[in-house]
């Protein structure tokens, strides 16, 4: 493993390791005004959401590595205690990293980046009309971390209004993680797109106790074949599968074939690993566990 010692390693290098390690970030596109009413707007991916109740979205305004001087969104903030936080879909993520630019304080990065800006209801900001999600914020808490260039300001922000396109929602009312078509930053000049096959479900119900790796038979979790990806949903089933429903597998076709094969027990484990992909863990199981009954090697 190589070893980063932030002691020694310039501020410009130790700020890639961590964006490139911690990752993705979601992007908030701040949204700000100044006490004259000009609108700023730019880009961060120190941000995250970190409560409920009350609604709470934190990002960061770094100061400047090369000259240690703080950002217009922060000064606008410090002045007004109000900002949007606007989310960066696929469709405007050219349009975001336009706004990225350091451009003078008088000029409109909304112009820059040919964004529609569009009155708030409760704020002074105005909020990103392109953008699939829009939260008026008022800005609690203002938290220095550090005096030096790359030392982040810590901005707390309560969301007093949300605003959702309804093109985004499902026919629950509830959030398509597709059709927001999510925008996620990396390290460097790499980015995530967070929809179609990089989406991912990982159901895993908190309240029913998983019997847990440790106690997977050796022959399972020793196994050639299973991923540890694979061997954890295994482990999530609240115990092992009864003999009598794993025993009565050895009927089916595809099983009865695995189990005569030169190599049975890396063939049932094939067999097990196309269930887990569907989300079969039951099945997938009494596969597993089927072999351990039959006591393969």
């Amino acid at each position: 493993m190589r070893i980063i010692d932030p002691e020694s390693t310039p501020t410009k290098d130790l700020h890639q390791f961590l964006l490139g390690a911690v990752a993705p970030r979601p992007i908030a596109f701040a949204s700000t005004v100044d006490e004259q009413g000009r609108a700023n707007l730019a880009p961060y991916s120190f941000f995250n959401c970190f409560s409920s109740n009350p609604p709470i979205l934190v990002f960061s305004s770094n100061r400047r590595v090369s000259n240690n001087t703080t950002k217009d969104t922060l000064r606008n903030i410090e002045q007004t205690r109000e900002v949007v936080i606007n989310v960066v879909n696929y469709s405007i993520v050219r349009q975001m990293a336009l706004a990225s630019i350091d451009y003078p304080e008088e000029v409109s990065e909304f112009e820059k980046s040919g964004l529609t800006p569009v009155k708030s209801d409760l704020v002074r900001p105005f909020r990103v009309e392109e953008s699939p999600a829009q939260m008026e914020c008022k800005v609690q808490q203002i938290i220095p971390l550090g005096e030096e260039g790359g030392a982040g300001h810590l901005i707390i922000c309560e969301v007093v209004r949300m605003h959702l396109r309804e093109e985004v929602l499902d026919e629950n009312g509830k959030i398509n993680p597709h059709k927001m078509d999510l925008m996620g930053r990396m390290g460097r000049a790499f980015y995530v797109r967070a929809s179609g096959e990089a989406i991912h479900k990982v159901f895993q119900p908190f309240n029913v106790l998983g019997m847990g790796y440790d106690q997977l038979p050796a022959g399972i979790r020793e196994s050639k074949v299973l991923t540890g990806n694979n061997l954890a949903m295994l482990a999530s089933l609240p115990e092992a599968p009864e003999r009598e429903a794993a025993m009565a597998l050895q009927q089916e076709e595809a099983v009865a074939a695995a189990l005569s094969s030169e190599y049975p027990l890396r063939s049932l484990h094939l067999l097990v690993q196309k269930e887990l992909a569907k989300e079969d863990k039951e099945r997938a199981g009494c596969l597993a566990w089927l072999g351990e009954y039959l006591e393969l090697k």
